[in-house]
């Protein structure tokens, strides 16, 4: 898959998946991967993005002695969501027409 567009989609899954419930580095590559593979070294550059850009917020708390990291989604975050979900059907239309699909619009 081509690098830009999986990377879209690896943040737009990321926030989806923080906007079920709070989580941490290894659970959300866990409910991602289920949907689009990904590993930790790419995780950690997308969710430092994601803070960046005030889509999540973090907080850590004590788990077996070690602090864990948290990432909450923001409402910037909620948003982002949205306006993918807008542009939806330009990307279902390329589908079609990359598929040699007549019924696109």
């Amino acid at each position: 898959m081509e690098a830009q567009l999986k990377r879209g989609l690896l943040d737009i899954c990321v926030l989806a998946t923080l906007r079920n419930s709070e989580s941490y580095g290894y659970k959300i590559v866990k409910d991602v991967s289920e949907i689009i593979p990904i590993s930790e070294s790419t995780l950690y550059p997308i969710l430092k993005r994601l803070e960046s850009n005030n889509c999540v917020t973090t907080y850590s708390v004590e788990y077996n002695g070690r602090l864990r990291k948290y990432y909450k989604i923001t409402n910037i975050g909620l948003e982002k969501i949205q306006e993918f979900l807008k542009d939806w059907h330009i990307i279902s239309n390329a589908h079609k027409y990359i598929l040699g699909d007549e019924n696109y619009e």
